[in-house]
């Protein structure tokens, strides 16, 4: 046991080394490489400004976003009444996104527990 801890305490200080040496590089460049989605001046009030209308703009949406739900709804009714009409790829597709939620609910489940497969830590 006390061998993987000084392991572990020999890598963690390699990669502390490798981002003190190479953590600004990887700063810049980064910047370089985005410099179109940088606002001028980068300050606190710009960021501020920004957020407030990534809110508004989102919060504008929700009547698109209401109106895309309403005809996805009808698309799905519309497809239950003709059921028997169903191919069997649109069968499988739903299948598929049906066991995709499932799996997203069983990954927040286990998120939610601490990343236990048991139960919650008491």
């Amino acid at each position: 046991m006390a061998s993987k801890l000084q392991q572990l305490q020999s890598q963690a200080c390699q990669a502390s080394k490798f981002v003190a040496k190479h953590g600004t590089a990887y700063y810049k460049q980064l910047l370089e490489q985005n410099k179109q989605y940088i606002q001028e001046p980068p300050t606190v009030e710009k960021c501020n400004e920004l957020a407030k209308q990534l809110f508004y703009t989102r919060l504008a949406s929700i009547p698109g976003r209401t109106e895309s739900f309403w005809k996805e709804l009808d698309y799905v009714k519309h497809m239950w009444k003709n059921r028997k009409e169903l191919k069997v790829e649109d069968a499988g597709i739903a299948a598929l996104f049906g066991m995709e939620c499932f799996a997203w609910y069983c990954a927040g489940e286990i998120v939610g527990r601490g990343f236990t497969f048991t139960g919650y830590y008491v």
